[in-house]
């Protein structure tokens, strides 16, 4: 059986690559997967697999004619906050792929916001014509119910992803790690306070920051603005191969962070977090497993108060210790492809 996998897969986002990892380790050993990705040539190499260009409109027509499946593989590829490109996107390739007669999953899917409510009508369409529906967290889970649709709940697969050691010999100061990333709500007066907050934080609990962009088109340069800035021990590590990205944050007492997979990777190797919520997606993870956080959009403008709040919690922080029924949840997933590829 050959499937298409579709997602928000080779932007070196490794979020959405581990993602991919984690489906591909969740397949059917009788699946073959297909993946789409906007570089197709190093998710190949990357992982092993057959990829082709996501735009590449005639060969996925030719695809979706020689395959027996079609996954949207986890993420949040249906929801029209930050765009409303990509739930047109991957929702007219899921509805083709239906039409075309292939088994289809929403796999690992956060829906929503849709605040369209063309895209909110299309959306439930295509998940009508699902063969089968996991979703990532509760919020998802109370719309597609709205919708009289049958879902199931699992943790974010990226709990159970395995990481690998790719950092050097570690400091001997505390390491504290810091994820930003480029978005609207990151204006330059915030960023400026941030940065002034993590110069002050550092000085007052002799840490090591430990940079790490998730995505390098969007991450890097913010990191870089913000190491020039600091006055202690300091490190920006980028590491595309997800896994390797999770590793990073091994050994991190302390977790500052925006993306939503810096943050479950951060927790899931035990990690204390504190979130700067940028999306919805954000916010649900924080309010589910109980990472204090703020709304970007009501971030203090004081840098005293924000380093004083962050470190209330690096002096309580306390190992995390419930990534492991978070990482039992996460391989729930791994159960709808069984069933509808295996049966």
């Amino acid at each position: 059986m050959r499937v298409i996998l579709c997602g928000y897969y080779g932007q070196d986002n490794a979020g959405d690559e581990a993602l991919l990892v984690c489906l591909l380790q969740m397949l059917p050993a009788t699946v073959e997967p297909v993946v789409l990705s906007a570089n197709p040539q190093t998710t190949e190499e990357r992982y092993g697999v057959e990829a082709h260009y996501n735009r590449d409109c005639p060969k996925i027509w030719q695809l979706l004619g020689q395959c027996d499946g079609f996954v949207w593989g986890g993420g949040s590829l249906m929801q029209d906050v930050t765009s409303v490109v990509s739930p047109l996107y991957y929702g007219g390739l899921m509805a083709i792929a239906q039409m075309r007669g292939l088994k289809t999953i929403a796999w690992a899917q956060g829906i929503g916001p849709l605040q369209r409510p063309p895209l909110r009508w299309f959306t439930q369409q295509v998940l009508r014509g699902c063969n089968g529906i996991s979703v990532r967290d509760e919020a998802s889970l109370r719309l597609v119910e709205r919708w009289d649709l049958k879902a199931f709940l699992a943790a974010d697969p990226v709990w159970s992803l395995a990481a690998e050691n790719a950092s050097p010999s570690p400091s001997p100061l505390p390491m504290v790690a810091v994820n930003l990333r480029a978005h609207r709500l990151l204006t330059l007066e915030r960023l400026a306070v941030i940065t002034q907050a993590l110069k002050d934080f550092q000085q007052q609990t002799q840490t090591h920051l430990r940079l790490i962009p998730l995505q390098k088109s969007q991450d890097l340069a913010i990191a870089e603005a913000i190491a020039v800035e600091l006055p202690g021990s300091y490190e920006i590590l980028y590491r595309p191969d997800p896994r390797e990205c999770k590793g990073l944050f091994r050994g991190a007492e302390f977790t500052i962070g925006m993306r939503l997979h810096s943050l479950i990777m951060a927790a899931a190797e035990g990690s204390a977090c504190f979130a700067l919520s940028y999306d919805p997606k954000v916010s649900r993870l924080m309010a589910e497993v109980e990472i204090p956080g703020w709304e970007l959009a009501n971030l203090p403008m004081d840098s005293n108060e924000l380093s004083q709040i962050w470190q209330n919690h690096f002096q309580q922080r306390q190992p995390w210790k419930e990534a492991e029924p978070l990482q039992k949840s996460a391989l729930q997933h791994q159960a709808l492809l069984q069933k509808i590829f295996v049966g």
